[in-house]
């Protein structure tokens, strides 16, 4: 079966009713004939029927054997960290999530975990990181927000030749266009509030496990945690997933014209986006992606923050919006959003410099995008005069709201 006739066979009619959609069974107990003898489920933390279909549903496209569905995507990162103890080490993509650089460092880091953090898109760096402690390596690819690449299966060989757990967050990419698992992950994440709900209206993690011994410790840490996804965000996210590999192919199209755009624009210093070839590592995307997904960053030639905000403020349908993945499209800046909890330096070094703008390039008409884009670019004067004030940039007199139009 092709993918789309696979994800939408995968959910089951409902066994008691016949209904074509799954039932949400909003209920917190469930009656036992006897003392423990019942049909599977006896109280809704533990499990719960519209959560097991898209626990089940999860586990089958990432080819993992159990997957778990958590209240967030921190939640799901969190249950994963769990499996630790206080001594470990983690090695982590320094391109990170901000929400799980607070984790680590502000929460974990008290209890004795401790993370290095590598440019993973040379798999030497992940070699040379590990030590006797190392437990743990945390990828992403795409990474948020520079979308750096990294090759899964060389790096899922070196972590199991040196007995560490290997774990993707896939969320960018989903499983509609990579599937971790089959390239040696131990463990995928997702935060589930992007391209697999993709509308902007729930918050939910997943974790998939590639073994059952894995997959019982993380469902141990689920039940006894309790950060568990509702009944009805559960049907919210199989109702998403009932349209994700169309619309991770419209993203990706719409996507890949944009990032031309931008790469051909006077303001534009660099374009991050894995289908441009001049992207690092753009042809393992390539062998390891079926799109290049529907996310674009970009800094400006000009890196100060107060540009950047004029921009993202100036958008019609690119909606200035934390998130990502939704149909319609949003536009953020990290340094003062998603990335603000990262020191400075810290961003500079895995290339979040504070212009860098990220886009989430929804379901629109791309040529209307482009224009929205190209609009909120002229708000600054044009690149010949900017280029005249470049020198006074770190100076005492520079004013970068000099460079902002006085129409605008």
């Amino acid at each position: 079966m092709k993918e789309q006739t696979r994800i939408l066979h995968s959910i089951p009619v409902d066994e008691l009713t016949g209904a074509i959609s799954t039932p949400i069974y909003q209920t917190s107990t469930f009656v036992q004939e006897a003392p423990g003898v019942h049909k599977g489920f006896d109280y809704a933390r533990t499990n719960n029927p519209t959560r097991k279909v898209l626990e089940d549903l999860m586990a089958t496209l990432e080819g993992g054997t159990n997957a778990f569905a958590f209240s967030s995507g921190l939640s799901a990162i969190d249950a994963v960290v769990r499996l630790l103890q206080s001594g470990d080490e983690i090695i982590a993509v320094d391109d990170i999530y901000g929400g799980a650089f607070r984790l680590f460092t502000q929460i974990y880091q008290k209890f004795g975990i401790t993370v290095t953090y590598v440019d993973s898109t040379d798999t030497s760096n992940i070699a040379l990181a590990i030590t006797s402690r190392t437990k743990l390596i945390w990828l992403e690819s795409p990474t948020n927000p520079t979308l750096k690449i990294s090759d899964i299966a060389e790096i899922a060989k070196i972590a199991k030749a040196n007995s560490i757990l290997l774990c993707v967050d896939n969320t960018f990419a989903s499983p509609a266009s990579q599937k971790p698992i089959e390239l040696g992950a131990d463990l995928v994440i997702h935060s589930a509030t992007k391209y697999l709900g993709g509308h902007s209206d729930l918050i939910a993690g997943i974790v998939v496990s590639n073994n059952e011994a894995l997959g019982s410790q993380i469902k141990f840490i689920q039940n006894a945690c309790g950060a568990i996804l509702s009944p009805f965000d559960s049907w919210l996210v199989i109702r998403g997933i009932e349209t994700l590999p169309i619309r991770v192919k419209q993203h990706s199209e719409s996507a890949f014209k944009i990032a031309e755009f931008l790469s051909k624009h006077e303001l534009v210093k660099n374009v991050y986006y894995p289908g441009l070839t001049s992207h690092k590592n753009h042809k393992i995307a390539k062998q390891q992606q079926n799109y290049f997904g529907g996310i674009i960053s970009f800094d400006l030639k000009i890196d100060h923050k107060d540009l950047a905000a004029k921009i993202v403020s100036s958008t019609r349908f690119f909606k200035l919006a934390e998130s990502l993945g939704g149909v319609k499209s949003l536009i953020c800046l990290p340094c003062e959003m998603t990335h603000k909890s990262i020191p400075k330096e810290i961003r500079y070094q895995s290339g979040v410099t504070d212009s860098l703008i990220r886009l989430s390039v929804g379901l629109e008409d791309v040529e209307d995008l482009i224009h929205d884009l190209n609009i909120a670019l002229s708000q600054i004067e044009t690149f010949t005069y900017i280029n005249s004030t470049y020198e006074h940039q770190n100076t005492e007199n520079y004013n970068p709201s000099s460079l902002i139009t006085s129409n605008s």
